[in-house]
Parts: C-alpha cells; structure tokens; sequence
C-alpha cells in the first residue's frame, strides 16, 4: 500500500481519457477540413458519372460552407438538455455523417 508499488494518483481517481466540454480551435478546423474532404470525394464520384443511390442520398446533403457553425459542431441528441451536443461527444464521430438534424433542430 506505502511501498514502491502503491497506485498512482491517476489509476486510482476518475477517468483516465477526459473528453473536453468544448472543441478547441484545432479540432474545430480538422473537423472543417474533414467535411470539405468528404465534400471533394462526393463532388469527383458525381463527376465520373456514376449513378447510385448513396451517392443520389450523398447530394441531398449541405456542404461544409452551406452548414452553420451549430450544425458544424454540435448534434440533436434528445437526452440533452438543450437537445444539442458537441459532435466529439459522438462515438466515431469523425467517420459518421452528422450533417442532417430532426426538422427544428
């Protein structure tokens, strides 16, 4: 318990992996840089001329610079209280397209 073995301060107390409440500045321009991205490969698939229903439901989406920031960043999640919620607080959220909300969100 007192030897050279006791367990640290960090093994012992809360979460090792804190998640902040908001996104940094960096974060939020990767996460900018990521939807242009998607917004480029949608664009060259359209391009080529291949026809297909993902890719039909994939133009329906907003573009990075038609999106507020609101929907940049945060997401409908109803057990919220303000019924909106940081998008790194979505599992896997930066391979999950949370472009779209519930109509008056």
């Amino acid at each position: 318990m007192f030897g050279a073995f006791r367990p640290s301060s960090i093994c012992s107390v809360g979460l090792l992996w804190k998640t902040p409440w908001r996104l940094s500045t960096t974060r939020k321009a990767n996460a900018r840089k990521r939807l242009k991205q998607v917004d480029a490969v949608i664009e060259a698939v359209r391009a080529s001329g291949v026809q297909c229903s993902a890719l039909n439901r994939a133009l329906e989406l907003p573009k990075e610079h038609e999106m507020p920031a609101r929907d940049k960043y945060t997401t409908f999640s109803k057990h919220e209280k303000s019924y909106r919620k940081g998008i790194h607080k979505v599992p896997k959220w930066t391979r999950l397209t949370l472009r779209t909300n519930p109509k008056g969100f």
